[in-house]
């Protein structure tokens, strides 16, 4: 009776927890949601940043044509004129999740915009995040740590930075699909279940579809594979977590086309295959030895070891033959500055010039993961009693993500999950040790608990059938010698079962008292734990407040829309779209803008008007051709504009509200990138001892240069001095005219600047006009003051 009572009490107790554990996943989701709602909230629905502006207008597109049309896109209205085929060249996993959010929610006569879900995806995305970092720490160290993990993720600043409403960008949804990913692949490993394997491989098709972070799946899972197999941790469930992955993963990234034989052919995916190699001949050598005896699989091993060699030898010289013939070793750019830090800024200047592909500073950790970053390292050997396949997945996973996230700040996004694992593990570790310590010195808990009973009565039954099993080992069938010793047997007999009774009592009062010595040793002063998890609670707290406050001011602002707080009161900067509107409402439909290409995506999505260069960045010659021209002399930089059918030039230029991220401060880059493919284009002729100025110390080619005159025309009629607040100095050259351009438009602010290519005959009749009054000057100056014309 008393043991049924204590199985009912404890399966209610088991379906008690389960209710809360969904009610608390059920309120995480909503806490990951809402407090991405701060931009919207503060400022107002809108798209943020550069690249989620082209992320919409391909999802306009998809909505409007339909996914047939989509494909098979073929966008003239950027990198004129050699436009780009959208279909081909973009992860279109984002764009469909938001097209298919779209079609069911208007499918349910729910009429919203597409913009309204491309802002709204994001924080969705999030609780989806949360909730499968759940099930993978649940998978590795429980429910406790999944819980904390889950709660950690929803609001890791880090984490928030891309998913915040309006941050429709290709992280929005990769997150989710990295986590799963992950959590599939534990699962499959703990389970051994072809089911689950399946999942696996849609689950990596759905990240491959989503972002090009995909390669770090497949190079991480294979690291965790060789280690796996190194410590002799190999199983038949670890061949089945891996090989469906790499056969039908392989297979259904190359059906995507931005990725097709880059699947097979390139580095990223040699290290899946070679360890694919190595665990179908380690599965072998298990197989055989099974079968044989121990001599034949001696002369087995030697035989499939030999043939393994062989091919292994075979595959990597093929391998290194396909890599050999590919100018960077079959890496891409991204990879290469991965694996060499210095790599970009030695070779591909475009790549370095991006400001999320530097490495970050020591505050940046603090800013992102917070506290985390000393709780990591308190999970990560909590991973370690006991070590698991999963656990050590976990620390692998960290390691890793560390490593990335030092070399690229982009990456901490990468790092910021991983972080969030193991602080949850550390965090549900240290809540256990504390309670277990409270609980066993307070008088009304430390006594009775079925946590006790169940240890002693499951030590009783393992000392029972020991004992069991030591009287089978005995030999019961010794024949009698005479009837005369029967006696001396029976009283031997007697003596016997009594010891043996004492025996089994001491067994089991040993057994017993195990678990309750092991975990008496564990226990802490009644008076520390509780200070122990106050301390928590504290530290909880301040991640929670520190949460909040970059979710609210730090990160919900979109780049767009600007705003700064001073003495009298909040000043809002919308220069952007005024910019762009009148671009969208003044100029020709067929007219082609040049700018830096950070805001080719704004350009073609918001003024709908056809840009050179644009935030794909996959040609660089005709980035180099931009910079060219921004870095040369007026003459020589309308001619190439001219080449490029270009009619409006657009500078974004912050000197006078003080606006960090303009062109000036981008400049140098522009130079670096030109100076790249055009070598007459030398960065030391634009710094002075090298030091880059624009003051009076400035050099003569720096003064001279378009990009200097097309930001400061005009800019000393502000206030007199022509003060740079940026650069905090005042300005070299003052006085100057345009002769090859001419100013159409310039925001309120001056933050976006636009000018116009004049026409070559009109400068050419400009040119003989002035030869002939120079003849006629002195007869005609006081005729010509009454006739000048009062707009020049």
């Amino acid at each position: 009776m008393a043991a049924s009572e204590d199985a009912k009490a404890s399966s209610l107790r088991y379906a008690f927890g389960n209710v809360i554990a969904f009610f608390i996943l059920l309120l995480i989701g909503i806490l990951a949601f809402s407090i991405r709602l701060f931009s919207v909230i503060k400022y107002e629905s809108v798209i943020h940043e550069f690249d989620p502006y082209f992320n919409y207008r391909v999802t306009q597109y998809l909505t409007k044509n339909g996914i047939y049309d989509f494909w098979n896109w073929f966008d003239d209205r950027t990198w004129y004129p050699l436009g780009r085929v959208i279909g081909g060249t973009v992860y279109p996993g984002l764009t469909l999740t938001a097209g298919t959010l779209w079609w069911i929610l208007n499918s349910l006569n729910i009429p919203l915009s597409v913009e309204t879900v491309c802002v709204f995806t994001a924080p969705i995305f999030s609780a989806n995040a949360a909730w499968a970092t759940y099930l993978l720490t649940k998978e590795v160290k429980g429910t406790g740590a999944g819980l904390t993990a889950a709660v950690l993720l929803a609001m890791v600043p880090s984490y928030i930075s891309r998913s915040v409403a309006g941050s429709y960008d290709n992280e929005a949804v990769a997150i989710f699909a990295l986590i799963f990913t992950f959590y599939l692949y534990i699962k499959t490993l703990n389970t051994g279940s072809l089911f689950y394997a399946t999942l696996n491989a849609i689950a990596y098709f759905y990240m491959v579809c989503s972002w090009g972070g995909y390669t770090f799946i497949i190079n991480l899972i294979p690291m965790h594979v060789l280690l796996c197999i190194v410590t002799g941790r190999y199983s038949s469930r670890l061949y089945i977590a891996y090989a469906p992955l790499v056969v039908l993963g392989t297979l259904l990234a190359a059906l995507v086309p931005v990725v097709g034989f880059n699947a097979v052919m390139t580095s990223e995916h040699f290290a899946s295959f070679l360890v694919f190699i190595i665990i179908n001949v380690v599965a072998l050598v298990y197989y055989i030895k099974g079968i044989l005896s121990p001599k034949m699989f001696k002369v087995a091993v030697t035989l499939v070891i030999s043939v393994g060699l062989v091919v292994c030898v075979a595959v990597i010289a093929v391998l290194i033959a396909l890599v050999a013939s590919s100018p960077t070793m079959g890496w891409s750019g991204r990879s290469l500055s991965l694996l060499d830090p210095t790599y970009a800024s030695k070779y591909i200047p475009i790549i370095a010039s991006v400001s999320e592909h530097q490495p970050p500073t020591w505050p940046s950790y603090f800013m992102d993961i917070n506290v985390l970053a000393f709780l990591v390292p308190a999970g990560i050997i909590a991973c370690f009693s006991p070590l698991s396949d999963a656990s050590s997945f976990v620390v692998l996973y960290i390691a890793t993500s560390v490593y990335f996230s030092g070399v690229m700040v982009r990456l901490m996004l990468v790092f910021a999950p991983a972080a969030c694992i193991t602080s949850g593990i550390a965090l549900s570790a240290a809540f256990d040790v504390f309670t277990r310590s409270i609980k066993f010195q307070l008088p009304g808990l430390s006594g009775n608990s079925p946590i006790d009973a169940g240890d002693t009565s499951s030590g009783s039954v393992v000392a029972q059938n020991e004992t069991v099993k030591t009287e089978k080992k005995e030999d019961p069938g010794k024949e009698r010698p005479s009837r005369k010793t029967e006696k001396n047997e029976d009283l031997s007999k007697e003596r016997h079962s009594r010891k043996n009774k004492k025996k089994e009592k001491e067994n089991v009062e040993k057994i017993s008292v195990k678990p309750q010595e092991e975990k008496r040793l564990l226990v802490l002063p009644l008076e520390a734990s509780v200070i122990a998890i106050f301390l928590l609670v504290l530290l909880g707290a301040f991640y929670v407040v520190h949460c909040v406050w970059a979710a609210a001011e730090a990160y919900s602002a979109p780049s767009i829309v600007l705003t700064s707080h001073s003495h009298d009161g909040l000043h809002v900067f919308d220069d952007f779209r005024e910019a762009y509107a009148w671009l969208r409402h003044n100029t020709e439909v067929d007219d082609k803008v040049a700018s830096w290409w950070d805001y080719g995506y704004q350009t073609t999505a918001m003024a709908n008007r056809t840009v050179i260069v644009d935030n794909n960045t996959w040609n660089n010659t005709h980035i180099a051709t931009v910079g060219t021209a921004m870095s040369s002399p007026e003459k020589p930089a309308w001619e190439i504009f001219n080449s490029l059918d270009v009619k409006y030039v657009l500078v974004v230029f912050g000197g006078l509200v003080g606006y960090p991220s303009d062109d000036i401060n981008k400049f140098l880059w522009m130079v670096r990138i030109g100076g790249g493919v055009f070598p007459h284009i030398k960065e030391p002729d634009y710094l002075r001892d090298g030091q880059y100025r624009i003051d009076s110390e400035a050099t003569p080619t720096m003064l001279n240069c378009l990009m200097y005159k097309l930001s400061y025309y005009r800019f000393v009629e502000t206030d007199g001095k022509g003060f740079d607040r940026v650069r905090q100095t005042e300005i070299g050259k003052k006085y100057f005219k345009l002769t090859h351009f001419e100013e159409v438009f310039t925001t309120h602010h001056w933050m976006v600047r636009i000018y116009k290519l004049k026409p070559p005959k009109n400068r050419l009749r400009g040119k003989t006009k002035k030869s002939k009054a120079k003849a006629t000057a002195t007869t005609s100056s006081k005729r010509s003051v009454s006739r000048k014309n009062p707009w020049h």
